[in-house]
């Protein structure tokens, strides 16, 4: 799916009047399966279109997407082979993936 789409969901999602947040990749280094300006948008019932990473980080990043809902706060995820995290959630590629989520009002 394409950002465009990404988008008009949200926005869909929105006029629903569901909760949503939009997870951007910001900065990536190494090996990164998807590049700078990729986006995954989630809703309230954990729904999601898009992608952030081709799949080795999508469930941290809708856990925090979801809290980011339920609590306003943004966040920027780091995600490396430096990161002790990175081996929970697949990324031992060698790359580093840094994400930002916020709610979209």
């Amino acid at each position: 799916m394409n950002e465009p789409d990404i988008l008009d969901q949200v926005h869909d999602w929105r006029a629903d009047g569901r909760g949503v947040a939009l997870a951007t990749v910001v900065v990536t280094w190494g090996s990164s399966p998807r590049p700078v300006g990729s986006q995954l948008a989630v809703d309230e019932a954990g729904g999601f279109v898009g992608s952030v990473s081709g799949g080795c980080i999508e469930g941290a990043v809708v856990r925090e997407a979801l809290d980011c809902i339920e609590d306003g706060k943004p966040r920027l995820l780091d995600f490396g082979i430096t990161n002790e995290q990175a081996w929970d959630v697949g990324l031992a590629c060698g790359g580093k993936v840094q994400v930002f989520v916020e709610r979209v009002e």
